[in-house]
């Protein structure tokens, strides 16, 4: 287990939302989206309901490199627009089983229809202290 995992499984993956930054494709600006998630060791899903149209995927497929904030926690990672089989339906599980019970809307489509999305967590900072960053080893 990496510290990275460790600090997912038992501090963040409850939150409710990440922020999940990526490059604007056109205006090479920050682009920020909060969004449900789910977390599986040092990867979060999250699904795009616009599928590929939605600005953070597109941004993300022209420049995979992306910045994740959870709480205060934020972390560099590589996004993944496509996933195999087991990872999507594992990205679907994780995101239904997390926000279904707490949703007023019927998430079922939602569930079914959206693109599951990965980001693989390579890095952490605790809150913005840049002296209490640290780096995992790839």
């Amino acid at each position: 287990m990496t510290p990275n995992t460790k600090l997912i499984a038992e501090k963040l993956a409850g939150e409710d939302y990440c922020y999940i930054t990526t490059v604007g494709r056109v205006t090479g600006k920050p682009h920020t989206v909060e969004i449900w998630f789910g977390a599986s060791g040092d990867t979060i899903y999250v699904l795009a309901g616009s599928r590929h149209d939605a600005d953070f995927v597109k941004n993300a497929k022209k420049q995979p490199a992306v910045e994740v904030r959870i709480a205060s926690t934020k972390f560099t990672g590589t996004v993944r627009t496509e996933v195999d089989a087991r990872e999507d339906a594992l990205a679907r599980k994780l995101l239904l089983d997390k926000y279904v019970k707490t949703s007023t809307s019927d998430l079922a489509e939602w569930g079914r229809d959206a693109l599951p999305v990965a980001f693989d967590l390579v890095a952490i900072g605790l809150g913005d202290d840049p002296r209490r960053a640290r780096r995992t080893p790839r």
